[in-house]
């Protein structure tokens, strides 16, 4: 059975049809999924879906909602994980990190603002003694510095594409990365052969839906140009990314679902009990 360490089931593009989708992945395989929050309003929601579905959430300020979050919602994170630290489905603090793709949040001013929301959020973590997924693009080296100064018991450094180097220390720092649809595309050479050398002990798999599909669900920007709609993806895309990845490194298919859904409940460890009971 798999686990997909990093799907928004609570986004808007489910709003229709969230359970049927749901409902396919558990029939695809997909044991459990890993719900992370973006911003404080969606907090409560994302609680309530996890707990209807049987599967795990975090709690978090995402970076691309920093310039709209107060830091009044930094009391109101630590007051939601201090109520909600009995229940089993709460496994991390997330989705938090840092992003220097998007433009407008690499003013000087906006980078400074999504630093101390990232620092706050691994303090919070900390005390709370949970794991932190976390959000990167173009950012790796800076989060490294924020993880040395606010050490934290484990996470996932969601979506990696970073460097072996930068690769290994998240590792040694008792993380595990995620891998997804962009894993599907021949033209992402280096992230396949990041994805073959690591230790497979270092590996979870996510889809992050609905965004990030796989290759066979992409459109191109023509495509799009002509009414063409993105593929939505959906948790149910799982155990295909992992086909991919099993070819890629020579495993048998079901060998590379225990591991890697172990290696999410080793980073995540409030997962374990959830992933292990019945359905």
């Amino acid at each position: 059975m798999w686990i997909d360490t990093h799907c928004h089931l609570d986004a808007a593009e489910f709003d229709a049809d969230r359970d049927a989708v749901r409902q396919a992945a558990r029939q695809a395989g997909v044991a459990r999924c890993v719900i992370p929050a973006v911003h404080a309003p969606h907090w409560a929601e994302v609680a309530r879906l996890a707990e209807r579905h049987g599967d795990a959430y975090a709690l978090g300020i995402h970076p691309l909602y920093v310039p709209k979050a107060q830091e009044a919602d930094l009391l109101a994170l630590d007051l939601a994980l201090t109520e909600r630290r009995a229940d089993p489905c709460l496994v991390a603090v997330g989705e938090i990190g840092l992003d220097f793709f998007v433009p407008e949040l690499c003013t000087p001013e906006m980078r400074e603002r999504q630093w101390f929301f990232y620092t706050a959020q691994l303090k919070l973590a900390q005390q709370h003694g949970l794991p932190v997924i976390l959000h990167l693009r173009r950012s790796a080296d800076l989060l490294l510095k924020g993880l040395r100064q606010s050490p934290v018991v484990s996470g996932i450094a969601h979506a990696f594409n970073g460097s072996t180097q930068q690769a290994q220390a998240f590792v040694d720092m008792g993380f595990a990365l995620g891998f997804g649809g962009t894993l599907t595309y021949e033209r992402s050479l280096q992230l396949r052969r990041l994805a073959c050398e690591l230790p497979l002990s270092a590996l979870v798999l996510e889809t992050d839906a609905p965004d990030i599909p796989p290759q066979w669900l992409y459109q191109t920007a023509e495509q799009r140009a002509l009414g063409a709609a993105q593929g939505r993806n959906s948790p149910a895309e799982l155990p295909r990314i992992a086909q991919v990845l099993a070819g890629l490194r020579c495993l048998p298919f079901t060998d590379l679902a225990a591991v890697t859904s172990a290696n999410a409940c080793r980073v995540l460890p409030q997962l374990a009990a959830l992933y292990h009971q019945a359905p």
